[in-house]
């Protein structure tokens, strides 16, 4: 089937009840989408049991985490999602940029097991995939794939990661650390924008019929997850700050292209409080920006193509950073060195030098197009710019020494840190910042028409028919959907009173 074919009711009946059937004998409950957009409405009891379980551990209690409330101890929840309000003596700008920590979601310290989740419980709750007889196949440039492995092993199925070679270690090393069989990871060619070199790999691997691929790209689950989860919780972080400072409006939400599904946080933050999107690439390899492609190390989101679930005809603004700047930082921000640059040249705060170990190498990214957005629009105070910290500095330190090596630096001294921070963050302009009319909105979605009708073989009228905003509007619909049939899931297992 094929994406457009949504999930809506059973559809295989004897993978249904194989599914029914393994997550019975391993007391498994799925959360609704709702639970996880609000996961004050869980019982009483599953929140109590919840502060005995190891958040990195595999364990199916782990499911109900797998939302923006958990607290910094990564154990209890929090009210408000922790987030960082980063101040003017570090961005430069008057505006509030406000950055949501995805570091603190359970087992993969990223925000994508939310994206692996939403993209595969609609389709064990239809039996369009079989836990018992298939694997489960995760593309991924890093993130999604290791959160698919962990979603899997807590399932008891195999979970396949499909990533190139050139990701950083860490990642490695942690999808080797969890997959049963280290044929499970598949290295493909190139680094993070050879993706095409991916979806090659998954067509080969999908002429078995015990290979069920779930492309975060291309599977609407993904959109939807965040449109639920992620939207809502960033307008409560929003409305936190409202609530000291009433004068405050949301003038924009930034985020990565990558897979295009966290974008769906800014459709629902458009809906709510007419915030402007921003999508942002990477300056080496700038599909939406300039047609362009490219090598980059910004790892988790440019790809050299544009997702099927990207609405891309509600962008307002793309936005592009050099990932020379986000390597730069990445050593800046997790090196003592630079931290006492930041703290005794720059002023900034202990409590946001500590907050720096939760932003990664796009995290940084979407912080600097944040930057470059406030600058642009000329913000003042009382604006803010929400985004997310994808993950954190965990996954990147042999990206760090990397980075310290191609500089000739044995390590950063203080004019080191000085050049960084001059460099990368106070240097930060307006380059490479479109503003998007119609024409540019229609430009960026026939771009997509290459890899997906012509490569991938999506009909014309399915890939069309995402240009109206109905189409979106429509789509969530499944939501609700979805949450009725996990209840029904959940009641067949008999395991929902646990």
């Amino acid at each position: 089937m094929g994406p457009f074919d949504f999930p809506t009711e059973i559809d295989d009946k004897i993978a249904y009840r194989r599914a029914v059937a393994l997550l019975r004998e391993k007391a498994i409950v799925l959360p609704t989408f709702g639970q996880l957009a609000n996961p004050f409405t869980l019982p009483d009891a599953l929140r109590a049991q919840l502060g005995s379980v190891d958040p990195d551990a595999a364990d199916p209690a782990n499911l109900f985490r797998v939302h923006w409330h958990n607290a910094a101890d990564r154990k209890s929840f929090s009210d408000t999602p922790v987030h960082v309000v980063l101040p003017e003596s570090l961005t430069g700008v008057p505006a509030k940029i406000v950055v949501t920590l995805g570091a603190l979601f359970p087992m993969i310290g990223s925000h994508k097991v939310l994206a692996a989740y939403s993209c595969l419980a609609p389709r064990l709750v239809t039996g369009r995939f079989d836990p018992v007889g298939q694997r489960a196949i995760w593309p991924s440039t890093g993130n999604y794939c290791r959160g698919g492995v962990a979603i899997s092993r807590i399932l008891g199925c195999r979970g396949v990661a499909v990533l190139p070679e050139g990701m950083s270690q860490e990642r490695f090393d942690w999808l080797n650390s969890w997959v049963a069989d280290g044929r499970d990871v598949i290295r493909t060619p190139g680094t993070e924008s050879n993706v095409k070199e991916i979806y090659d790999k998954c067509a080969e691997l999908e002429r078995d019929p015990g290979n069920d691929i779930v492309n975060q790209f291309s599977e609407f689950g993904n959109y939807l997850g965040h449109f639920a989860c992620t939207g809502p919780a960033l307008e409560r972080v929003f409305d936190s700050l409202r609530e000291n400072e009433p004068d405050l409006r949301l003038t924009g939400f930034v985020a990565a292209s990558g897979s295009a599904g966290t974008l769906g946080a800014g459709d629902y933050l458009k809906d709510r409080t007419g915030a402007r999107i921003a999508v942002v690439e990477p300056a080496e390899c700038p599909t939406l920006l300039y047609n362009g492609y490219g090598e980059h190390n910004i790892q988790g989101i440019g790809d050299k193509h544009i997702p099927l679930i990207h609405n891309v005809m509600n962008t307002d603004f793309v936005i592009a950073v050099s990932d020379a700047a986000t390597d730069g930082l990445n050593v800046l921000f997790n090196t003592d060195e630079g931290c006492r640059h930041l703290s005794q040249r720059i002023g900034v705060s202990a409590e946001t030098i500590v907050a720096l170990r939760y932003f990664g190498l796009s995290s940084i990214c979407n912080i600097l197009a944040a930057i470059k957005l406030a600058r642009y629009l000329d913000l003042g105070a009382d604006d803010v710019i929400v985004t997310v910290a994808t993950d954190g500095a965990s996954m990147y330190e042999t990206e760090k020494q990397g980075t310290l090596e191609r500089l000739g630096w044995d390590g950063l001294d203080s004019d080191g840190a000085a050049q960084v921070f001059g460099a990368h963050l106070k240097a930060v302009a307006t380059d490479h910042v479109l503003e998007t009319t119609q024409v540019d909105r229609n430009r960026m979605f026939n771009l997509g028409y290459y890899t997906w009708v012509e490569q991938q073989g999506i009909p014309l009228a399915d890939f069309d028919r995402r240009r109206e905003q109905s189409f979106w509007r429509r789509l969530r619909d499944l939501i609700d959907v979805w949450d009725q049939l996990i209840v029904r899931f959940n009641e067949e297992t008999r395991t929902a009173a646990a």
